[in-house]
C-alpha cells in the first residue's frame, strides 16, 4: 500500500474581478439545482408518484381492482414506479454522460450548455404540478428529462469549476459551491415541509400541496440558474480541447474524441485509482443516505415527521461541514481530509447500528455527524478529482466521474436489500455497508496525487 502523498500547495494568487464574479455565479447554480434535489428527489416525487400510480391501478368506482400497472405490457406494481423510474434515468444518465463530457470540451462557452441543460430539466420539474388524477406516466415522463437533465447539467458545472479557479484555491471554491447547494435546498425545503404540514393554512388540499410544492422546485432551479448562466459569460472564452486529426468535425466528432480519450486513461493511472475509490466509497455514502429512512421508520420506530426533521438538520449542517471540510483540506490536504471523513462515515454505521429503537435524540447526533461529513467528502472529492483530470479534457473525465457513479450506485442498495432480505433485519444490512467504507479507504490511500497533478498538468497524451 502506498503512502498518502500531498503535492507542495502552489502559492495562491488573488483573483481578478471578473474571475471572482464568475465564481460567485458558479457557486448559485449549487443553490439552484440542490432545492429540486432535496425537495423533489429526496422527499416529494417518490411517495405521491406513489399515490398517483395506486389511484389508476384501482380507479374508484370500478370492479376488478389488480393492484398492477400496464408498462409496456408488463405488470408492475404502482409501488415500484418511482423507484423503477428512477432506475431508468440512472442508466440514461450513465450512457448520455460522456458523450456530453465531449462535446463539452469542443465548445468554447460551457455556460450555454449549461443553461441549456439547466432550463430543460426546470421545465420539466415545474411541470410536475400537472402530475395529478390518474397521469401517473405524465409524472414518469417528467421525472426522467428532469433527472437526466440535471445530471448533464452537473458534468458541465463541475468541468467550470477549473475555469473559476486555480488548483490552489480548488478545495475551499468547491466546498462553498456544496455548501450554497445545501443552504438552498434547506430553504425551500422548509418552505415547502410548512406549506405540505398545514395546507389548509394557504387554501389547499394536501394533494395540491404537494403539486405546488414540486413546481416550486422547478422554477427556484429555474430562475435562479440565470445567475451563473449570466454571470460566467464574462469569462474569457476557454481554449477547446486539442483534438486528434482522426476525431474530425460534425456531430460524430465527440463520440470518436470519446473513443480517444478512453483509450488515453492509461497514461492517467492516479485518475483510475482514484474513481475506483470514488465509485466504491461514494456507493456507501448515497446507501446510507437512501436507506436512513427506511431504517429509521422500520428498524427504529420513528415518525414522517421525525424523519423529515432529520432531513432538515441534515441540510442545514451540511452547509457548515462543507466548509468546515474545505478549511481542513487548506491545511491538511484533501486526500488526507477525506480519509478522515471516510472514518467519521463508519462512526456513524456503527453508531446507528446501536441505536436503539425509538431514541430519537440519539438519531438525531448521528444526523448532525452525516451533515458534518456529507457535504465535506463531496465538495474534496470533486475538487481532488480536479486536480487530477488532464488538462482541456475537465468535462469529458468528469463525465466519466458522474458516469461511473451512476453505474455503480445500485451495488450498495443491492446489498443492503440482500442481508435485510437474509437476515430479517435491517441492522446487519447497515453493518455490511462498512465494506465500502473500508475498501474505498484503502483505495484512496493508494492514489499518488502528486504524480496525478503532474500528469494532468501534461494534457491529454497521444493515444500510441
Amino acid at each position: 500500500m502506498g503512502a498518502v502523498s500531498t503535492p507542495a500547495p502552489t502559492p495562491a494568487t488573488t483573483p481578478d474581478p471578473t474571475l471572482l464574479r464568475a465564481r460567485r455565479s458558479w457557486y448559485v447554480y449549487d443553490w439552484a439545482n440542490s432545492a429540486f434535489v432535496t425537495t423533489t428527489q429526496t422527499v416529494l416525487f417518490a411517495p405521491y408518484l406513489t399515490v398517483v400510480a395506486r389511484r389508476a391501478a384501482c380507479p374508484q368506482g370500478t370492479d376488478g381492482c389488480t393492484n398492477t400497472l400496464s408498462v409496456l405490457g408488463l405488470p408492475v406494481a404502482p409501488g415500484s414506479v418511482a423507484l423503477y423510474t428512477i432506475t431508468v434515468a440512472t442508466l440514461l444518465s450513465a450512457l448520455l454522460l460522456p458523450f456530453v463530457g465531449a462535446l463539452a470540451d469542443r465548445t468554447r462557452h460551457r455556460h450555454r450548455l449549461l443553461g441549456g441543460f439547466a432550463w430543460t430539466g426546470a421545465a420539466a420539474a415545474t411541470a410536475m404540478v400537472a402530475v395529478g388524477g390518474d397521469r401517473w406516466w405524465l409524472g414518469v415522463v417528467l421525472a426522467l428529462v428532469a433527472v437526466v437533465s440535471l445530471t448533464l447539467s452537473l458534468v458541465v458545472n463541475d468541468a467550470l469549476l477549473i475555469d473559476v479557479s486555480g488548483p490552489a484555491e480548488r478545495d475551499a471554491v468547491s466546498s462553498r459551491g456544496w455548501a450554497a447547494g445545501y443552504l438552498g435546498g434547506f430553504v425551500l425545503l422548509a418552505v415547502n415541509l410548512l406549506l405540505v404540514s398545514t395546507p389548509g393554512t394557504f387554501g389547499l388540499t394536501e394533494e395540491w400541496s404537494v403539486r405546488v410544492s414540486l413546481a416550486s422546485a422547478g422554477l427556484w432551479w429555474g430562475l435562479f440558474t440565470v445567475v451563473p448562466v449570466l454571470g460566467l459569460r464574462r469569462l474569457p472564452p476557454r481554449p477547446v480541447l486539442d483534438l486528434a486529426p482522426e476525431a474530425g468535425h460534425g456531430l460524430t466528432a465527440p463520440v470518436r474524441q470519446l473513443a480517444r480519450t478512453l483509450k488515453g486513461l492509461r497514461h492517467h493511472p492516479q485518475v483510475l485509482r482514484f474513481l475506483l475509490a470514488y465509485l466504491v466509497f461514494n456507493d456507501g455514502i448515497q446507501t446510507v443516505v437512501s436507506a436512513s429512512s427506511v431504517y429509521g421508520q422500520e428498524e427504529l420506530g420513528f415518525s414522517s415527521a421525525q424523519l423529515l426533521t432529520t432531513v432538515l438538520l441534515v441540510q442545514a449542517v451540511a452547509f457548515l461541514g462543507a466548509l468546515v471540510f474545505g478549511r481542513l483540506a487548506g491545511r491538511f490536504g484533501a486526500q488526507r481530509t477525506v480519509l478522515g471523513g471516510l472514518v467519521l462515515w463508519i462512526v456513524v454505521v456503527l453508531g446507528a447500528f446501536a441505536v436503539p429503537r425509538g431514541a430519537f435524540t440519539s438519531w438525531l447526533a448521528l444526523a448532525v455527524l452525516i451533515g458534518l461529513v456529507l457535504g465535506g467528502t463531496q465538495a474534496l472529492s470533486r475538487s481532488l478529482f480536479s486536480r487530477l483530470v488532464p488538462a482541456g479534457a475537465e468535462a469529458e473525465y468528469f463525465s466519466l466521474y458522474q458516469a461511473g457513479e451512476r453505474g455503480t450506485s445500485w451495488l450498495g442498495t443491492l446489498v443492503f436489500g440482500l442481508v435485510a432480505q437474509l437476515c430479517g433485519s435491517y441492522r446487519p444490512a447497515l453493518v455490511a455497508l462498512l465494506a465500502f467504507f473500508v475498501v474505498g479507504a484503502v483505495l484512496l490511500v493508494r492514489v499518488d496525487v502528486a504524480a496525478g497533478v503532474q500528469q494532468a498538468q501534461r494534457g491529454t497524451d497521444p493515444v500510441r
